[in-house]
């Protein structure tokens, strides 16, 4: 029983009982009936306001709640005169406007953390309370290099490729290093937050590689530029001194002239294979940047093929093309790209040894390059150190090949991978950017 009913229930007892009252002596005392009637109605018109004094409270707080239980933080009262209903209209007015400022400040906030989000280079996983991804920014997308509809509702360390293995590894609290095919360097951070008085954990990862090479460059650039200098002054002076010594060839015994011509011979080659080692070396760091112009890519690798078909014939390896169909026009610098894939084939060649497949695969939507190999593959151990400078699995190797290739693709902004696939295939894949 509401309260409203209990007051009206009262108010009619106790009139119920006036009038019986007034009814008793109505025959006796005509007077008395007169006043009792009197106060009847005096009672009766106090209720009245008393009941819409009560009541009118009542409909309010009710009509204000049910706005609160909506949601609805626009809906306020004006004040009717009556001190005790105004108080209480001004305390509901300003708790409204308290509600709604907070509501107004949290949208505000989260559409700015919303936006930040979606701007930061950072990538953020944002995982739900079973350790699930439930959304990521477009930084994360794009270093995970998934699609996202792949990605939702799985949990980190259940993710394809090199990442489901290091994501699992993770722990709140603890940054970890990430490097992925020798070259894509990220850091990992784990950390939490209260939604609702649960704990969810969020996943930031940061791309690190251009800051590692850049950093990596200075260490050695400066170094290779004074060893050049330095190294080529003392070849310059010394040949110069070793072919003046042949002047006096002559005035040697017949029998000596050929050793000593030799000897002088071999000295000066083996002084200009020096300075051409070092010439290498220095032309690494003087790489300049690419002067774009649109290229026909197929064309380009035409032109390769034509370049190495005499020692692939030789050595039996046979080329398989799978072309996208006519042209594929990039925006790129021609002469260094020619080198890059030039270097890449040759390693790929070298890799397969002697009667083996090379395959290249293009596709124009999107533009993607991918050079195949069935060599032996790419060792475990050595996957993650094959874009170190001056790192090689070649006996004599100097380490400046792969190099050379990562500076040029990454100068072009081409992302790419050198991986042995689940097949026993080695790829080399390049992801082209389409000229404008």
């Amino acid at each position: 029983m509401t309260l409203r009913t209990k007051f009206l229930l009262f108010v009619i007892l106790i009139h119920g009982v006036l009038i019986v009252l007034a009814g008793q002596v109505l025959r006796t005392n005509a007077p008395l009936f007169v006043g009792l009637e009197g106060l009847l109605l005096v009672s009766i018109i106090l209720t009245a306001q008393l009941y819409r004094g009560f009541v009118r409270p009542f409909q309010l707080i009710a009509a204000g709640t049910e706005a609160i239980r909506a949601r609805d933080f626009s809906m306020k009262f004006v004040p009717v005169g009556q001190r005790e209903m105004d108080q209480l209209i001004d305390v509901y007015n300003h708790m409204i406007d308290e509600l709604r400022q907070e509501r107004v400040t949290q949208h505000e906030k989260s559409f700015l953390l919303e936006r930040l989000l979606q701007a930061s280079p950072a990538g953020v996983l944002l995982l739900d309370f079973e350790g699930r991804i439930e959304t990521l920014n477009p930084a994360a997308a794009q270093c995970l290099q998934l699609p996202v509809a792949e990605l939702l509702g799985r949990k980190p360390g259940e993710l394809p490729g090199e990442w489901g293995p290091a994501l699992s590894t993770l722990h709140t609290g603890q940054p970890q290093v990430i490097r992925l095919s020798g070259i894509q360097t990220y850091r990992a951070h784990c950390s939490h937050f209260l939604d609702r008085g649960f704990t969810r954990n969020f996943i930031v990862l940061e791309e690190l590689t251009q800051d590692l090479i850049r950093q990596e460059k200075l260490a050695y650039e400066k170094l290779i530029r004074m060893m050049s200098h330095e190294i080529n002054n003392s070849i310059g002076a010394i040949n110069s001194i070793l072919q003046s010594f042949s002047y006096y060839a002559p005035q040697l015994r017949a029998d000596d002239q050929p050793d000593f011509r030799e000897a002088l011979e071999v000295s000066i080659n083996r002084n200009t294979h020096l300075a051409n080692f070092i010439a290498n070396f220095a032309n690494l760091v003087r790489l300049p940047a690419p002067n774009r112009q649109p290229c026909d890519v197929h064309e380009l690798l035409r032109a390769i093929h034509r370049l190495l078909l005499v020692q692939s014939e030789k050595r039996g390896i046979r080329w398989h093309w799978e072309l996208a169909p006519g042209p594929l026009w990039i925006s790129l610098d021609q002469q260094q790209l020619e080198q890059a894939l030039l270097n890449i084939v040759k390693n790929a060649l070298e890799a397969i040894g002697e009667n083996g497949n090379l395959t290249v695969q293009t596709t124009a939507r999107p533009p993607v390059l991918r050079l195949l190999n069935d060599g032996p593959g790419i060792a475990p151990e050595v996957q993650p150190r094959l874009f170190t400078p001056f790192f090689s699995t070649k006996r004599d190797g100097q380490g400046i090949g792969l190099t050379l290739i990562r500076d040029i693709l990454l100068q072009h902004g081409f992302p790419f991978r050198l991986e042995t696939r689940p097949d026993g295939l080695t790829a080399f894949t390049i992801q082209l950017t389409a000229a404008e």
